[in-house]
């Protein structure tokens, strides 16, 4: 057996069946499986045969046994069969911290409370005279309870052939992960993690406040200590992860509950002066625009600098953690009570009459607008006006009425059977922020894996289709409309049921229009996609934010 000949659906070592490929790591692959001892999803990292980074793995699984602490996933097993060397450790469902990032920066609290919980999960390992050695927002996962796991302890870097890394470094991977969180760019030279880098003034990076209002000036001083070469106002710096989350502590606590179960202690903190007000409320908006110079496009092979790739996506999401409302004067702190206007009834009544008489003007001028653009329309060699251009990725309703959607599945029959089944009501709740994601492949056509997955759609009785509406993200989607070949009363469970009748090749990002070739009458709809967009990891992964069917 060769790392080549280990696919979806073979079993390795007589125990680990293959579901699907998660990660490719310079030649090293790593899989999802099934132990089916235990009956448990594993993660599977594997080598090929004579690959050198053998022993490194191995030394790394040893170390790895050391870490015991609960926010680490554990090593549980590390051999060889057939050649092939393969380490098998515990699988985390939830998401990366990558991909929380993807929405945004989260909040002061949300940032300080997963730092401190990396950092005393840290603590303890480097008590034991090793390191973790490449912390990342990919190594780093949240999970459907809101609790932090940290992956690929040891392993990770022995993957990447980095060295095992030592305790100072950890710290400073976590500080520039800290700042992440709570600016969405990444402190370092390039774009890195899907985020582009902060900005540098003079040669010093800007700090957190400088990047986005609303940071919580003692997480900012805090990242400064990290960070800062050196620190502003001859503040010390951090260097060990005890140090950090003693320093963590100080500002959200030290309870082990996520932040949204924690607004009781962050009010006796914040009693205790050790919260900032903005800790809490944060503005929702994206990081301002510093630097409005467009980022330049960097070459590995011309400075020497590669971006780091993501470990791997964990296949299903988890409810990000809770945002705070916003304050309600944008600085982050409670507006004081303010005095009424004080003014006399006449005055009131004047005003009142005056709008009464704006809006009389404007319906009046409405009216004469409509009358003139519908004789218009209907004249004789008259021509109507063209609609203006559609600019939303939500797609629109048109004349032939929106057939509705009793209920979708995602539709993965070539591979696990599993795509986010969580987010498919994400595809027709009328939201074009809510969206529907592939998991990732290592090429564009599904890794070569399977033919295609997509979400196939329940209108609850035979209904005429005339087209199928698809908003997509990210540039280079192939998409197909499909319906069932024959009429069974029931979804087709294979992808031999299914026959295309409309195909969009190439599409750029923005709304997708699939019309049958034919007038189409059936119960179930599959939207199909056949090839993914490029994201910036380097992993390709399809996303739809929204699905209108018309009759």
């Amino acid at each position: 057996m060769s790392n080549q000949t280990v696919s979806p659906g073979a079993l390795l070592a007589g125990r680990y069946r293959i579901a699907e490929l998660l990660a490719e790591i310079d030649g090293a692959r790593v899989w999802r499986a099934v132990d089916e001892v235990l009956s448990r999803a594993v993660v599977v990292d594997v080598l090929p045969v004579g690959d050198p980074r053998t022993n490194l793995l191995f030394d790394a699984a040893r170390r790895a046994a050391a870490a015991n602490d609960p926010r680490f996933l554990r090593v549980l097993d590390c051999d060889m069969h057939d050649g092939v060397t393969y380490c098998v450790r515990e699988w985390a469902g939830g998401r990366t911290l990558e991909r929380m990032l993807d929405s945004g920066p989260l909040t002061g609290q949300q940032a300080g409370w997963l730092a401190r919980e990396v950092s005393e999960a840290l603590e303890n390992l480097h008590r034991t005279g090793y390191a973790h050695g490449a912390i990342s927002p990919a190594t780093v996962v949240i999970t459907d309870a809101g609790a932090i796991k940290v992956i690929g302890v040891a392993t990770e870097a022995a993957l990447r052939s980095s060295g095992a890394g030592s305790p100072e470094e950890d710290v400073h991977s976590l500080g520039q992960l800290l700042y992440a969180s709570l600016t969405g760019r990444w402190p370092g030279p390039a774009p890195a993690w899907g985020m582009q880098p902060a900005p540098v003034e003079h040669g010093r990076l800007l700090s957190p406040r400088q990047v986005r209002a609303g940071v919580p000036r003692s997480l900012d001083d805090i990242c400064d200590r990290l960070l800062g070469d050196p620190p502003r106002h001859h503040a010390p710096p951090i260097t060990s992860a005890a140090g950090l989350s003693a320093a963590l502590s100080g500002v959200v606590g030290s309870s082990h509950e996520p932040p949204n179960q924690m607004d009781a202690t962050v009010q006796v903190a914040r009693q205790n002066g050790s919260v900032d007000d903005a800790t809490q409320v944060v503005p929702q908006a994206p990081p301002p625009a510093i630097d409005p110079t467009p980022q330049s496009t960097y070459d590995a092979e011309q400075n020497g600098y590669q971006p780091p790739q993501a470990a791997y996506s964990p296949a299903t999401d988890t409810r990000p953690l809770r945002r705070q409302p916003p304050p309600a004067n944008g600085n982050g702190r409670r507006r004081h009570e303010e005095p009424k206007a004080k003014g006399g009834w006449g005055g009131r009544i004047l005003i009142l009459l005056a709008i009464l008489a704006l809006l009389s003007v404007i319906a009046m001028a409405q009216f004469l607008l409509k009358g003139a653009m519908n004789n218009d329309q209907s004249g004789d060699g008259g021509t109507k006006n063209s609609a203006p251009p559609q600019t939303s990725t939500t797609p629109s309703a048109t004349t032939g009425g929106k057939a509705t959607i009793a209920s979708a599945k995602d539709f993965d029959p070539d591979g696990n059977g599993n795509e986010h089944p969580d987010d498919v009501a994400n595809t027709y709740d009328g939201k074009a922020t809510t969206t529907w994601t592939t998991m990732s492949y290592s090429r564009p056509n599904l890794g070569g894996e399977k033919p295609g997955v997509g979400i196939y759609y329940d209108l609850g009785s035979p209904t005429d289709v005339s087209k199928v509406l698809v908003a997509l993200k990210g540039d280079g989607t192939s998409v197909q409309l499909m319906v069932p070949k024959s009429d069974g009363g029931s979804a087709p469970t294979a992808t031999d049921g299914w026959k295309p009748v409309a195909t969009q090749e190439n599409q750029p990002e923005g709304t997708v229009t699939l019309t049958p070739s034919a007038p189409t009458e059936t119960q179930y709809v599959l939207v199909w996609l056949t090839k993914l967009p490029k994201e910036d990891g380097g992993k390709y992964r399809g996303t739809i934010s929204e699905v209108t069917i018309q009759k």
